[in-house]
Order: structure tokens, then sequence, then C-alpha cells
């Protein structure tokens, strides 16, 4: 198989192995963890969850009950335990059932997912766990995601849409999303920025009109969409409200990124803006990464130790989610559970919801401004930047230079106390998850990569530091 030419099916076996690897064996920065999940770990998770003590918030329009915390079925497990992100393995549809189940008898009632998810089976996994119980029990939400060039006429979007109501089983779809409003595309040569790429996805070829009219018709009860990126995209659909009459809209929030985040990178929107918008035109918030891509569960250990000093029996990322939740203009905040572990974390979390105090909004926001000091790469892993047609695997190697990050294993010169183990942390721990041919050298800049970044990394700059980085460790010439 030419590296160059690496093909999708090649490449998900390949994640699909990586992922098994990183999931056995330690990375070389602590303990390997599971690989696909968001990293909910927690410090103790109550076995006694309470099934009557869900927050619900109110939908305005509709005035229907929803659960503040909302199933996102991005991160399902496969039948060999590893996240149905990362793997090409079958989604082990019986613990989805099981989660699935878990789930809805502690009150929570709405369920998110997408087309793209899963590499496109979360839909029909979803349909499978949530058909099994009466429709008036819960809340389906999914997107229109149109993401590439070629999908973007009147056919193939209203195909999508209806095969989302097939593969779902339902006549009707609760909240409907157009899917990453604000990322950028390239058409015949040309980048377009989100506005442009907006127009042409949802308005000038008359899907937005098709869909309006669903909303009418009963078969959407919501309509709404999910902001990535370029902020004139989002601002625009906020100034046409009066005109299109959004019933939500999903944004990435979290006590970081409220502030930080285009301080984090400079194509991102900080999340106090876009709430603060939203709020101002009545549009409920849906909530994506309220941990950051698992980065605010695993914060560097000093800041860990600040948050268990004040809270030692809840879990790190317990205090992202209490604090979101406690914003009351949040309808839901979405987390891609994989384990039932994760899933237990959120709902001790809050059923019932504990609010933030004031004192503990300003701890975070002082972790926060220490967080921001290390210099991470913000990614997600959502995989959106994949197959590299170089094979070059971009979300492991900014996932492994992220935790040595968070655990202190960067050096910024020789002399450093501890450079010898951060030296040997970061190049074993690296070659353990990242073939050779895989690792970052093979970057030759092409770019294939960026317009699928929804985090607007550019990624061959940051895959070039890291190699940079790397050259010198085994030169030791920091």
């Amino acid at each position: 198989m030419s590296e160059k030419n690496i093909n999708r099916r090649d490449f998900l076996k390949l994640a699909g192995t990586a992922a098994a690897v990183t999931a056995v064996s330690a990375s070389g920065c602590g303990d390997a963890v599971k690989t696909g999940s968001i990293a909910n770990t927690t410090t103790s998770v109550s076995q006694n969850i309470p099934t009557d003590k869900m927050t619900y918030r109110t939908n305005p329009k509709t005035g229907e009950k929803v659960s503040i915390l909302g199933y996102g079925f991005m991160r399902l497990p496969t039948v060999t335990n590893v996240s149905a992100r990362e793997s090409n393995d079958d989604i082990d549809q019986e613990t989805v059932n099981r989660l699935t189940d878990y789930a809805l008898e502690h009150g929570l009632n709405l369920f998110d997912t997408s087309p793209a998810y899963c590499k496109g089976f979360s839909e029909h996994a979803m349909g499978i766990a949530l058909s099994r119980h009466p429709r008036d029990k819960y809340y389906i939400s999914t997107k229109l995601s149109t993401f590439s060039p070629q999908q973007w006429t009147y056919e193939t979007s209203v195909g999508m849409y209806k095969n989302s109501l097939k593969e779902l089983q339902t006549d009707h779809i609760d909240y409907l999303h157009l899917h990453g409003i604000g990322m950028t595309a390239f058409v015949d040569g040309k980048q377009l920025d989100g506005v442009e790429s907006l127009h042409k996805r949802y308005i000038d070829n008359g899907v937005l009109d098709f869909l309006l009219k669903e909303r009418e018709a009963g078969r959407i009860r919501n309509l709404g969409f999910s902001y990535h990126g370029d902020v004139k995209a989002f601002d625009y659909l906020v100034d046409h409200h009066d005109q299109y009459h959004w019933d939500f809209a999903m944004i990435q929030m979290n006590y970081v990124d409220w502030r930080y985040a285009k301080q984090i990178n400079p194509g991102n929107t900080n999340a106090e803006y876009l709430y603060n918008r939203l709020t101002e035109k009545g549009i409920p918030v849906f909530v994506m990464e309220p941990i950051l891509g698992g980065r605010l569960a695993k914060l560097p250990t000093h800041l860990q130790e600040t948050l268990r000093t004040r809270r030692p029996e809840s879990s790190v990322a317990s205090w992202s989610f209490r604090w979101i939740a406690t914003h009351p203009n949040i309808l839901t905040i979405l987390s891609g559970m994989t384990y039932m572990e994760h899933l237990q974390d959120n709902l001790s979390t809050l059923c019932p919801l504990d609010p933030c105090t004031d004192e503990e909004d300003a701890i975070l926001q002082r972790v926060a401004d220490e967080f921001v000091k290390f210099p991470l790469v913000p990614c997600t892993a959502c995989q959106y930047c994949m197959p590299c047609p170089y094979g070059v695997d971009i979300p492991t190697t900014f996932t492994h230079y992220n935790k040595c990050v968070n655990e202190g294993y960067i050096s910024v010169s020789t002399q450093d106390a501890n450079f010898v183990e951060a030296r040997r942390r970061f190049l074993i721990g690296y070659d353990r998850v990242v073939e050779p041919k895989r690792q970052a050298a093979h970057c030759i800049g092409c770019g294939v990569c960026q317009p699928h970044c929804p985090q607007n990394i550019r990624i061959p700059d940051k895959l070039r530091d890291i190699n940079d980085y790397m050259e010198k460790l085994k030169q030791e010439t920091l």
C-alpha cells in the first residue's frame, strides 16, 4: 500500500489498530487510558444515582422538559471496546442499548447524533436503541452533515435528511441542526469563507427553504444550527433570526473557551460572545465539547489538585458540566459517553445540578488562566482531518504531545531538571502510539487537512513544530 495513496478503508483499519495499541500500552507520559473516550475520569462515582433527580430545562417554544445532560452518539463503543470514532470495528449494539436504557432510567431524554458520526453508523445504532422505547419518552437531535461540496445539491441534502428519518426509525426529528456553520471549504480551487459556504450549502440551493417547510409540517419540531469556525457566518444567522426563527443553536462552551477560545486558536470565537449573542436573541443553547475534547478532565496535576481540594469527591470533569449548567440559557449539554463510568459520572453530577457558586466560578477562571499558559494543540480528535494522503496520524500525534504537556514532560532547555525523563517519555511514548512512518516528519505541508478542521488549527504548522521539537530532543539541542 502506498503511503501517499492511503484510502479511507485502509486508514480506518490502521486507526483501529493504533487505537487498540494505545488502549493497552503506556503512552510514555503516564498510564494509558481507554482510547476513544472523552476521558470523563472520576475520583468516585456513586452507584446509587437517583432516578428522579435529573435537572431539566424548558424549551420556550414547545414547553417540553429537556434533560440538561444530552447523550452524544459520537463515540460509541465497538465490539473491541474501542470508540467507533477511532475504530472500523462494528458498533457494540448490545452495549449501546444498555447505555441508552440506563440513561433513560435516570431521566436523560435527549440523544444527539449525525449522519457523519461513527463512520456513518451512529444514526442506525441510535434508531435501534431508542425504538425499543415509547417515542414520547425521548427527543432525537441529528444534523444535516453536508460537509463536502459534492453533497451541496438540493437532491443530496434532502436525501440525507430523509435517510436520517429512516435510520432513526422515526417520522419526525425533534432537533435538526444545520451542521458545521462557519466551516470554510475549497470549491473549484477557491477557498470560500464561512458565509459563502453557508449560502452554497443551505440557502442558494433551496435546502433551508425545504427545512423550514418541514418544520411547518411538524416533521422537524425544532430547527437550529451548530457553529464551528468563521464567526461571520454565526453572526449572519443570528442577525437573521427574525427571518428564520431559530429554535436553538449549538456552540462549543466550557470555562476555558469562555474567554480563551480565541487565544488558544485565533480562528475560534470566545464562548462568552457566542452565548451572550444567543441569549440576547432568546435562542436556547446546546453545548458541545464541555470538557474540551477530554482536556478538562485531564488537567495538569497541580490544577487538578486545586479542584480536588475544594470538592474531593467530585471528578475533575464534573466542574465543567456544573459550570456550564449554571448558565440559565443552556438547554442541554452534549457529552459523548463511550463507557458506563462516563455516563454515571455525568448523571451523578447533574442529578440534580449543584450550581457553581461565585467562589467556584472564580476558582475555575484562575484554572483557565493557568491552563492557557501551556502550549497545547486545541485538537479534539474529531478525525475530520483524516485520512492524511501521506499517512500521517494527525490526531494521535497531537494527543501524545498534549498529554506530555499536561503531565509536565515538555522541556524548553537541556538544563531543565527533568529533561532526561521528559526526553525519554516523549520519544519512547511517541514511537509506541504512532508508527514511525505515520509520524509528523512525513507531513509535506500539502494542506489537504486544513479546511476540514473545525478548530481551525494550522495543522501543517503544528506538525512541523512537533517534529522540530522531536528532532531537537533526539539531538539534545534544545
